[in-house]
């Protein structure tokens, strides 16, 4: 009887001891991410300063996890095609999305009616990257050197002349200084800025409205006039704020994130997330963000969830402001 008792006792033990073990064993089987190569979608085209900010970051993350980051321009409508396929990819962190988020997430649902994709319940936050404030630019041959001979050029005008824009909060900025003066500017929209750019300078536009990044990286042929941020960008101490120059309340926020769709596995997402803030850390990038004006801002994707909140209730007070319609 004591032989049967033991024998049973240890056959209790052996299986307890199996299935103790087969988390573990499923752990060690399981494949380590990643195993083959990350697309990274881009809303941009080719070329734009977002484009390559987002191939510099694409670029930091293959080499810390060894595999190709491949980067894929999906420009157009705002932004809606590339965080939309963003939305749709399978949730396994082999898809991310580096995108203005303050614009594509935060402000998209105040501007559109029709997005394509929830904001709030198609992407999981991993990290906040950079942030940048919006400007207003001309062409050196437009002889205007301030925001005020700028207003007074367009008010003589008829029309009051046109602008062009190439993403939501330089849009809402760029309502806001026609609000705030009385104009009543043309709005073109472009798909791409460096399209917007040639058309500047050719003089089909008066003035553009634009990220720093853009517009710091094309100095050399153009006037910037103001910065839409509540501070100066210490790259660039010369240029103004809007306040300064008489036109406060005009502070867009312009910042940018990481997402993936919701769902992907946590683990891979904390793993992500812990790259994404050493790419930000590294001198490398520093270095790299000064040539464009833009400032980096790591951060984890709670703090990017919290922003996200915030700013989608100062982008519906901002739209309201300046008076943009939904489409």
């Amino acid at each position: 009887m004591r032989l049967f008792q033991s024998a049973v006792s240890i056959q209790f033990w052996r299986l307890a001891w199996l299935a103790a073990m087969i988390p573990v064993q499923a752990q060690v089987n399981a494949p380590i991410y990643p195993v083959r190569e990350i697309r990274s979608i881009c809303q941009s085209a080719p070329g734009s300063g977002a484009d390559i900010l987002i191939r510099h970051y694409s670029e930091q993350l293959s080499k810390r996890l060894g595999k190709p980051v491949v980067v894929e321009n999906m420009p157009g409508a705002q932004g809606k095609i590339a965080t939309s396929a963003a939305a749709r990819a399978k949730p396994d962190g082999y898809t991310i999305l580096i995108t203005p988020a303050s614009a594509s997430l935060a402000a998209s649902k105040h501007i559109f009616k029709d997005l394509g994709y929830d904001p709030d319940k198609d992407f999981t936050p991993v990290a906040t990257i950079v942030q940048h404030g919006v400007a207003i630019a001309v062409s050196p041959k437009l002889g205007v050197q301030s925001m005020a001979e700028l207003t007074q050029h367009l008010k003589n005008k008829a029309g009051n002349g046109a602008y062009g824009s190439s993403s939501n909060t330089s849009i809402a900025a760029a309502e806001l200084y026609k609000e705030k003066t009385g104009l009543q500017t043309t709005q073109v929209r472009y798909k791409d800025a460096n399209t917007m750019m040639i058309d500047l300078l050719r003089g089909d536009l008066d003035w553009i409205s634009s990220d720093i990044g853009f517009l710091a990286s094309r100095a050399n042929s153009l006037k910037i006039l103001a910065l839409t941020s509540s501070t100066r960008t210490p790259w660039m101490p010369e240029l103004p704020t809007m306040a300064e120059v008489g036109l406060a309340g005009m502070d867009v926020p312009s910042w940018w994130g990481v997402v993936v769709p919701a769902g992907t596995p946590k683990p891979i997402v904390d793993k992500l997330t812990q790259l994404f803030n050493e790419i930000s850390n590294s001198d490398e990038t520093k270095k790299f963000l000064k040539g464009l004006a833009i400032d980096p801002m790591p951060g984890t994707g709670e703090q990017m969830t919290a922003m996200l909140k915030r700013d989608s209730e100062r982008w519906a007070r901002l739209v309201q402001l300046a008076k943009i319609d939904k489409e």
